[in-house]
């Protein structure tokens, strides 16, 4: 083996990649300037003066004088005024306004890198076969969560700073409820939720008292089980707040992208994108869906659909289709954000009285300046499940490739001849004989089933002949 392994020299490729190339040929930068993001540019003190009927000449706001100080006070205007925002699509240079924009665009333009030497990886994986060589593209998958994590706490930080808002409470009151969830779905027994955290921890106390018998220390496990589980629900507790604000705010754009789209298939698409997490979460309930795969109730005879390696591929492949369709409704969902600010003016022409300027032109602003926050919070924990995938993936020793199911073959009589490749069944009078194909690994799906159940049923029809 070489000084420079393959995995290294792929890394030391990938961080030139990001210096040299990302700077100029950024995936979130196209995201959000690739044309079909258009945003509403606040109205001028100029504009909103020419609408309200008040043409002044000169000073634009009111001045009072009181015991010699002069107090000034903002141009005001009625609440119902014909006001139509204008639209401008997002280039870079409006980005250089928005707030986060550095964060989002390193945590998505990481995240594509990392993702391409996860792939590299695997491919060299499956060809060479290293035995003694560790998989560095974990490393990369392991900094991707750190850095979405990282992300996702500096936006709860500010929701704590506020302190007239409800926004804290908010915040501490979902941690708490998903730690008592956390701890209610620790209770459950593997029997109903394949999480694997009895053998994880079997595993990893096995590991560490291995270790420690090596340095000459006597140990009975790092920690209790029961001490593992609390700091799992705390962690648990942690990321559920996090998460809490980027869930709602999800909802809010689910609808008003329904409310913008009009042909059915995005449509559809748009309630499948919100339902996904739900569908992720089905797949590791067993009684609804593994127990249900590999014995589902068909007639006398239960044949399972699949082995169970094919369906934790499919599971793993079912939730990267999901991450990629969440990726490709990203735009209309964003497009819904940057909608509010027409949809706030509207709101506003339905109410009485009058507003200032300053504050008309803040309400219409706000909403793009924190465009790329509302990005940060769609696409954080898409970069989590994702990476967390192929996480699974490589340390729980899964497969890419779905591969024909196995024929499991019927018991042979070892005193039958070496040629004989057919076994025999005397029938009760002697006369008849059935024959018994044994089928070997490689045969179809399709076919091997239909084929099974035949021999299955030839067997029950000699059986009740006895």
């Amino acid at each position: 083996m070489g000084v420079i392994g393959i995995q290294l020299v792929v890394t030391m490729v990938m961080a030139s990649v990001m210096q040299k190339i990302i700077p100029h040929y950024s995936l979130a930068r196209w995201l959000l300037c690739n044309g079909s993001l258009r945003w509403y540019q606040h109205p001028s003190e100029e504009e909103l003066r020419i609408l309200a009927g008040k043409q002044q000449k000169g000073k634009s706001k009111k001045d009072r004088k009181y015991n010699g100080h002069i107090e000034n006070k903002p141009l005001t205007i009625p609440k119902d005024i014909d006001l139509h925002l204008e639209t401008k699509s997002v280039t870079e240079v409006d980005t250089l306004a928005l707030h986060y924009f550095p964060e989002y665009q390193w945590l998505v333009d990481f995240t594509v890198a990392a993702t391409i030497v996860y792939l590299v990886t695997e491919v060299y994986y499956s060809f060479m076969k290293p035995t003694q060589e560790m998989n560095i593209s974990l490393v990369w998958c392991l900094l991707v969560l750190s850095f979405a994590i990282k992300v996702l706490f500096s936006l709860t930080t500010h929701y704590f700073k506020v302190e007239d808002g409800g926004e804290r409470s908010v915040c501490v009151t979902f941690g708490f409820f998903f730690f008592v969830k956390a701890m209610a779905v620790l209770i459950v027994t593997e029997n109903y939720l394949e999480f694997g955290l009895e053998t994880g921890f079997t595993n990893f106390s096995d590991s560490a008292m291995q270790f420690l018998e090596k340095q000459g220390l006597e140990s009975q496990g790092p920690v209790s089980k029961l001490t593992f589980k609390f700091f799992l629900a705390v962690f648990c507790s942690l990321i559920g707040a996090f998460l809490t604000f980027p869930g709602l705010r999800l909802a809010q754009m689910h609808l008003d992208a329904l409310n913008m789209a009009t042909e059915k298939i995005t449509q559809t698409l748009l309630h499948i994108n919100f339902l996904a997490p739900l569908f992720m979460v089905l797949l590791w309930v067993k009684p609804i869906t593994k127990d249900y795969i590999m014995n589902p109730p068909l007639g006398r005879e239960s044949v399972p659909l699949m082995t169970e390696a094919t369906f934790d591929t499919l599971r793993l492949w079912l939730i990267i289709l999901l991450c990629v369709l969440r990726l490709a409704m990203m735009r209309s969902h964003l497009q819904a954000y940057l909608n509010l600010a027409q949809k706030c003016v509207d709101q506003m022409k339905k109410e009485a009285g009058r507003i200032s300027t300053v504050e008309l032109q803040k309400m219409v602003a706000r909403v793009f300046y924190y465009l790329c926050v509302i990005a940060l919070q769609y696409v954080a924990p898409l970069v989590m499940l994702l990476h967390m995938t192929l996480l699974l993936k490589t340390l729980g020793n899964h497969s890419w490739g779905i591969y024909p199911e196995a024929a499991f073959p019927l018991p042979v009589d070892n005193n039958l001849p070496a040629n004989s490749a057919y076994p025999e069944l005397p029938s009760p009078d002697g006369k008849m004989k059935v024959q018994i194909e044994i089928y070997l690994l490689m045969a179809p799906t399709g076919s091997m089933y239909g084929k099974c159940i035949t021999n299955k049923s030839i067997l029950n029809t000699w059986k009740d002949s006895q």
